[in-house]
């Protein structure tokens, strides 16, 4: 097995040992010889959520966990290369997304349907961890959040409005706040590329066969009206004023700004930015902001968008079966979960979670987003899908340099053109 960034330095008569991973280090006192091989990003096995859980097991089973951790940029290709050349790790964390696809699920990972933590799962966690075939492929040991459209409530309440419940209504929320001189969406076009996913994920999310046939090169976006109505929205959107007359210079820096002074009233975003980088200060605060659905045009009553989750996927062909498995087992223990997310800003992955922070625009909103929350569906499982790409074509559109027809083209040209990139069958 192949070492990266790990050091092992041996301490005070060979019987303390302290484990250097490029920033993740931790005193160890073996009660055996037992190693276990956990591999993953650099920066996702330096969370502290992680360094904690990693800690506690090792303290208390005394079992060494061997951590090999792939700078982000290399990720991907070092450790398919491991993968392919044998060097398959016990425990390896990845997000279940089109990347998956380089390591070979069905032959080299254990399917997780039976194990006794799975009943702890929250729905959306436990969805986004399923195979096309509903198999579960590892535990969800990760933060979370729920991307919508956040609405500063004290506001709309000021006004007399009312938040909305369909592609009509808030339609007509937009116009409205347009016309009483308002910007009624902080829509940050300069180099922010989430928005487009949130449109997108009911159109694959709820279409399974849909998803299939556009990863295998048989349709293209052009074939699907919803992304087509996706593009003239935010077309007719800008047209109307909607993102205000400066959103093409808008980035990610404006919109603490734009919201806390209550220049925009909403924008398309995730509950965890409002704890890491919504400003204190300002006219308005976390307290004055609600959350609906995002309305892009292709799903009428609205979609929220899961978090995206590492998984602890276990390698079905190790001789440390039983000790990988006991390792997910303690990690989904109630107890040690809530040692390792106390204090951390997310959205509950486990039923059991409690020291966790969740915002109240969530737990507010919880039963609209039972009802239209979809699994993260376009960044992570359509081949080929790039953000800023799709950032690109719809800033030349919004630039004319494009129709809306010409914008979808770009959009199917850049995903084709990453898929073949990728050595994707079909393209």
């Amino acid at each position: 097995m192949k070492k990266r960034s790990f050091i092992i330095m041996l301490v005070i008569a060979a019987t303390v040992f302290m484990t250097s991973c490029d920033g993740i280090k931790r005193n160890f006192e073996p009660s055996d010889e037992t190693v276990l091989t956990i591999m993953g990003r650099k920066s996702d096995m330096e969370k502290s959520y992680m360094t904690s859980i990693f800690d506690l097991y090792e303290k208390e089973k005394g079992v060494k966990l061997d951590v090999i951790a792939i700078e982000d940029a290399e990720f991907e290709t070092e450790a398919s290369k491991d993968f392919e050349d044998g060097n398959i790790p016990d425990v390896f964390m990845h997000f279940n997304n089109s990347d998956l696809k380089r390591f070979d699920v069905s032959d080299n990972f254990y399917y997780m349907n039976d194990e006794s933590w799975v009943s702890d799962l929250t729905n959306s966690s436990k969805a986004y961890c399923l195979d096309s075939s509903g198999n579960l492929l590892g535990l969800p040991f990760w933060e979370s959040s729920v991307s919508g459209c956040y609405y500063n409530k004290t506001l709309l309440d000021s006004l007399g409005l009312k938040p909305a419940t369909t592609q009509a209504e808030f339609d007509v929320l937009c116009q409205v706040l347009t016309e009483i001189g308002y910007t009624p969406i902080c829509w940050p076009a300069d180099g922010c590329t989430w928005m487009f996913q949130l449109a997108l994920d009911p159109v694959f999310a709820d279409n399974p066969s849909l998803l299939e046939k556009i990863n295998k090169n048989e349709g293209t976006y052009s074939d699907i009206p919803e992304v087509s109505n996706m593009v003239k929205w935010i077309k007719d959107a800008a047209d109307k004023g909607w993102f205000g007359s400066t959103y093409l210079k808008k980035g990610w820096s404006d919109i603490s700004e734009d919201l806390g002074s209550g220049d925009a009233v909403m924008t398309f975003i995730w509950d965890t930015w409002f704890y890491t980088d919504f400003e204190k200060g300002n006219k308005y605060s976390l307290d004055d902001f609600a959350l609906m659905p995002v309305f892009m045009n292709t799903v009428d009553s609205g979609t929220y968008e899961g978090g995206n989750l590492n998984m602890m996927m276990v390698n079905k062909n190790s001789d440390k079966l039983d000790t990988a498995l006991e390792f997910l087992s303690f990690c989904a223990s109630e107890e040690n979960y809530n040692i390792a997310f106390d204090g951390i800003s997310t959205v509950s992955c486990f039923k059991g979670q409690k020291t966790n922070i969740q915002s109240h625009m969530v737990t507010d909103a919880s039963a609209s987003i039972a009802e239209n929350e979809r699994v993260s569906t376009a960044t992570s499982r359509v081949i080929g899908y790039s953000g800023d790409d799709m950032l690109e074509a719809v800033n030349k559109m919004l630039k004319k340099d494009v129709d809306v027809a010409g914008c979808v083209k770009l959009m199917d040209e850049q995903r084709i053109k990453r898929a073949k990139a990728q050595g994707t069958q079909g393209f």
